[in-house]
């Protein structure tokens, strides 16, 4: 089901996208003056926000109804064609602008082109529309029924418990934060908080684990607590979970029903007393797992009940968000990097073993380092492949592991994927589409994020500033004959770091490869194989180059050419 709710997304990521570009000013305008199109255009929208009402429904009964697929099917390619419409029409609205800004000649010849436009336009969008409605229909034959998003399921919650199997390669980030702590500036008004901040699966909860249990904490810290916060900030859970922790008792105090608000508030405020109380003249250890609310105020709302006349405050907050780690650090964050193959491989023995080492099994101990190389230092992984092959002892079965996805593991044993999942989740829709773009890149191909990112800019997919001057659309050739837009933001926001194409060739090409290949097959083909391009189905999506692999980015970077329309081979 979950898988479904991630297909979900994609298509309603492209939806939002086209809406959100047809309710620029720009586009606003042009169509003031020409009711018919406006008219159609409404009439797209409407069809396809009937569609996407029934979407989840759609997602869920297509594994179980071939009828149902091949309607959903149907639907995307019929999106994908709709979102190209309303390009041309964006484009079109600010090509318009910037003649009527730049100047006022051939005038005659702007008026037959823009008649010539408004025809082809109209003709389209009735052709898309009668599809639209044609699909809405079957929709009824079928059964689809609106059913409210439910989200993606979280990871289980964490504790503070020891780690069974031990750590590896955190001793040098234990000490790191341990240094954070003791910095002379690293305290506001007596709290101090270090944020780890890293990829889904690269060890952040282990380390604070680490940290948590280590024997410097207990003997400096009157009290400590942990709380696993996860998706949903509901306060009155965090500071409750935070007194029965320090206290090591059960708290009375019941979070009444949020209808009855004034006993919601009197439990809150006598919840925060209990707490000051508690931590009056302490020193005190807290932990806050896996945040992902990024609302400032919420955040200054919570810090106020620690400001009680406490001794001294250190908070470990572990997030994978930036911007949940520049509302709380009071000291830079720190990066928690991957571990290298050999910490990798110690942490995968002591699970893929029975009794830790791999000593008896010489041949299984050749393809478990080479299963490792797989894991890109992310401990998950390599505790998750470990996992699997436990008790395991037939060759066979660990040279399938070595050959497969990862993302084709057993989906009951797999935590990869939930872990990542999260994190694309959280994405806004025009970086899903950008995150999708990405599918198009092989395995292990390496890239300049700077080449990446005008390849993006190339297909329109970064999100306008709202406020910056306008700039020249350049021409760019589609099927459809209508020249296109290559707009330039003033700035992109992307992943960086210490080792930005090791991890990114990580999660970019696997992650997206496997997303794409089972809810967006329609927007990518990607051959590993010289192809006649007959043999690609009319409904297939394609925004690739048709070159060598290895100057795909740089040679459509240099050139400034970016053709929608091509096949990459390998």
């Amino acid at each position: 089901m979950a898988e479904a709710l991630v297909g979900g997304a994609v298509l309603s990521a492209f939806l939002q996208v086209a809406f959100d570009r047809v309710a620029s000013l720009e586009v606003l305008d042009f169509l003031k003056g020409r009711k018919h199109i406006d008219g159609m255009v409404q009439k797209l929208k409407i069809e396809l926000m009937s569609a996407d009402a029934v979407l989840i429904d759609a997602e869920e009964k297509q594994i179980t109804n071939p009828a149902v697929k091949e309607w959903l099917d149907e639907l995307k390619d019929a999106v994908y064609v709709a979102d190209d419409l309303l390009d041309e029409i964006a484009y079109e609205a600010l090509r318009c602008k910037l003649e009527a800004e730049s100047t006022s000649k051939a005038r005659g010849l702007i008026s037959t082109f823009v008649s010539s436009f408004d025809k082809s336009i109209q003709s389209e969008l009735k052709n898309i529309l009668d599809r639209l409605e044609s699909i809405s229909k079957q929709k009824d034959v079928l059964r689809l029924e609106k059913v409210a998003a439910v989200g993606i399921p979280s990871r289980p919650l964490t504790t503070s418990c020891p780690e069974e199997y031990g750590v590896f390669g955190r001793d040098k980030d234990k000490e790191a934060i341990f240094m954070k702590f003791q910095s002379s500036d690293a305290s506001d008004n007596g709290i101090c908080v270090v944020p780890i901040v890293g990829l889904g699966g690269v060890g952040k909860t282990t380390l604070a684990r680490l940290i948590y249990n280590d024997k410097r904490v207990t003997d400096s810290f009157d009290h400590k607590a942990w709380v696993c916060v996860s998706e949903n900030f509901d306060w009155f859970r965090i500071l409750k979970t935070i007194l029965e922790d320090a206290t090591l008792s059960m708290c009375d105090i019941q979070n009444m029903n949020l209808l009855q608000n004034m006993n919601l508030l009197q439990n809150m405020n006598l919840l925060q007393i209990k707490i000051r109380e508690t931590f009056k003249d302490k020193k005190i250890f807290l932990v806050l797992d896996d945040v992902w609310n990024e609302n400032y105020d919420d955040w200054v709302e919570l810090l106020r009940v620690f400001k009680c006349g406490a001794q001294e405050i250190k908070i470990i907050v572990t997030t994978r968000s930036k911007k949940v780690e520049s509302i709380v650090c009071t000291v830079p964050a720190y990066l928690l990097n991957q571990l290298s193959n050999e910490e990798c491989w110690l942490l995968f023995e002591k699970h893929a073993f029975r009794n830790g080492s791999s000593s008896e099994f010489p041949l299984l101990r050749e393809i478990g380092k080479q299963i490792v190389q797989k894991c890109r230092g992310l401990p998950l992984a390599a505790k998750t492949l470990g996992g699997l092959l436990r008790f395991e002892e037939d060759l066979g079965e660990w040279t399938k592991i070595l050959k497969s996805d990862i993302w084709d593991l057993p989906k009951g044993n797999n935590s990869i994927l939930p872990a990542l999942r999260l994190s694309y989740h959280y994405l806004p829709p025009h970086l899903k589409r950008c995150f999708s773009y990405c599918s198009i890149l092989p395995k292990d191909y390496e890239f300049k994020k700077e080449e990446l990112v005008k390849l993006w800019m190339a297909e329109d997919l970064l999100q306008q500033s709202k406020v910056r001057a306008p700039q020249p659309p350049v021409r760019k050739t589609q099927k459809s004959g209508h020249p296109k837009p290559c707009h330039a933001p003033p700035r992109a926001s992307v992943v960086s770091g210490k080792s930005p194409t090791r991890r990114l060739r990580f999660l970019t090409s696997r992650s997206c490869s496997w997303y794409m290949r089972r809810h967006g097959g329609l927007l990518v083909h990607r051959s590993t194989k010289p192809r006649h391009p007959t043999s690609i189905g009319s409904r297939t999506r394609h925004h690739a180059r048709t070159m060598v692999l290895g100057t795909l980015t740089r040679a459509a970077c240099v050139s400034g050419s970016f053709p929608r329309t091509a096949t990459i081979s390998s």
